[in-house]
């Protein structure tokens, strides 16, 4: 067979040889590999944990499902979430049905998930959830115990790395709404590191004094960016949550965005969706305070010059009802008092002839008759009432008298001056009575006094009575003599 080259004219340029192997486009080259993933992976079931959860607003989700040595990206269409049995949350474990196809505008593989199952809990989270609980059993989630933030902070502290948009953006919300002055203390927000940088960071602000070089903030902010469960991972460590329970300073914990939730967000005084929400929660809005002043100047303004005016009309109302001189005003009442006074005089004696009208009217119902006829009633009653109660008054004069004649013969048995037999008083020189030893002195001259008469004493020295003259023995007397022994 002849070739079209064999018919070519003399003297033609020549023709480029063909390429048995033709370029590629990047578009060719993607789909083709998209193609292939879908024809070969077309049905797959993976198992895995979700680490990363985005909800479109499309109504998409995107999302990673990973292991301990891979990750993949995962999609569910809009169609299929509402169909899922479980719903896709960070830290899930699933087992999810789909096929593996490629996003050629990165190209990268995913996989599309047409349905999703709870595989039971990531052990990440497993470990969590048992912390959670502990420290919420010991009370370091306890409402009463957190602190209030200060209403208009002069320095605020705050815990983040030195570069990133999240301290431009919280320098930047702050200087918008309460300049004051920040202190940042720059640390790592990921990794082993993080959480030993960001406790430290805590107690160093904790330990400052409100009067040293630096003064002491009155707030504190411990924030991060968004991130997977292994980023943010760092804030879920309980020595970090243990620091920021015992601070002294209210802290404001800023890690992730609105979904995200660490183990610092149950322990510190506030917790805010973002970075710029931490920064708007500790701080009020200066415009608003100066027109809320303004507003209140005003307002205090105005209600002083309607007070004043109100005062104003008062005064000109009751002015109108003043006469034009003062000496008008009190000249109808000194008329009256005139008149008053001219009237008392001949008012006095008006009243003195009443009473004593009135007087004359009660002596002549009163007479000396109606004074004796009252007089010889009572006397009457008086002498009812004597001859009722005279009995029982000799009757009581009798019992008086026997009761007192048996007092008088007690009193005599009893006088010590009167003699009774066997007994007998001692009276000195004088005739008093001498009713104590202890009265009597040695040589002093007494009168013993009996019922039938009386004899002198002399006291003798001694205590006691004296003792009798002891008699002698009888001698025996001598035999007769001229007796002879019997013997």
């Amino acid at each position: 067979m002849t070739s079209d080259d064999d018919y070519a004219f003399e003297g033609a340029a020549p023709q480029p040889a063909r390429d048995n192997n033709p370029p590629l486009s990047i578009s060719e080259l993607s789909f083709a590999l998209k193609r292939t993933l879908e024809e070969r992976f077309g049905h797959v079931r993976l198992r895995g944990e979700i680490s990363k959860v985005n909800r479109h607003a499309s109504g998409h989700v995107y999302l990673t499902l990973k292991d301990d040595k891979s990750a993949i990206d995962g999609v569910i269409w809009k169609g299929v979430v509402r169909g899922l049995g479980v719903q896709p949350e960070t830290g899930l474990e699933v087992i999810v049905t789909g096929k593996i196809t490629s996003y050629p505008a990165r190209s990268s593989y995913q996989i599309v998930i047409e349905s999703m199952e709870a595989a039971g809990a990531g052990a990440l989270l497993a470990q969590l959830e048992r912390l959670k609980v502990r420290l919420r059993d010991e009370g370091l989630f306890d409402p009463a115990k957190k602190q209030a933030l200060p209403a208009f902070p002069a320095t605020i502290g705050v815990i983040t790395s030195p570069t990133g948009a999240v301290i431009r953006d919280i320098l930047h919300r702050i200087a918008e709404r309460w300049p004051c002055r920040v202190i940042v203390w720059p640390v790592v927000v990921q990794g082993d590191a993080a959480c030993g940088q960001v406790s430290n960071a805590i107690r160093g602000f904790d330990q400052m004094t409100p009067d040293g070089p630096i003064p002491r903030p009155d707030l504190l902010i411990v924030a991060r960016g968004g991130g997977s469960v292994e980023d943010l991972w760092c804030f879920n460590d309980e020595g970090l949550a243990r620091t920021v329970a015992a601070a002294r300073i209210p802290i404001i914990s800023a890690v992730g965005h609105e979904t995200d939730t660490t183990l610092i967000d149950f322990v510190s005084d506030r917790r805010a969706p973002t970075p710029t929400g931490a920064a708007e929660i500790a701080t009020p809005v200066l415009a608003d305070l100066r027109w809320a002043l303004s507003d209140l100047e005003g307002r205090l303004s105005r209600a002083g010059a309607r007070m004043l005016e109100d005062r104003r009309t008062r005064l000109r109302a009751a002015a109108r009802g003043l006469p034009a001189r003062p000496e008008d005003l009190l000249a109808l009442p000194q008329q009256r008092l005139d008149h008053a006074a001219s009237r008392l005089g001949s008012g006095l004696h008006r009243n003195v002839a009443v009473h004593e009208r009135q007087l004359a009217v009660a002596s002549g119902r009163l007479s000396k008759g109606l004074l004796d006829r009252a007089i010889e009633r009572r006397k009457d009653r008086l002498a009812a009432y004597a001859d009722r109660f005279k009995p029982a008054m000799m009757r009581r004069l009798e019992q008086d008298k026997t009761r007192l004649a048996s007092l008088s013969r007690a009193l005599t048995t009893l006088n010590p001056k009167t003699p009774k037999p066997g007994f007998a008083r001692i009276e000195d020189a004088q005739g008093a009575m001498i009713a104590s030893a202890a009265a009597l002195s040695p040589g002093q001259t007494v009168q013993i006094v009996f019922g039938d008469g009386a004899k002198g004493a002399t006291i003798d020295s001694e205590g006691g009575m004296p003792r009798p003259t002891p008699k002698s023995a009888p001698r025996p007397k001598a035999p007769p003599a001229g007796q002879g022994d019997l013997f």
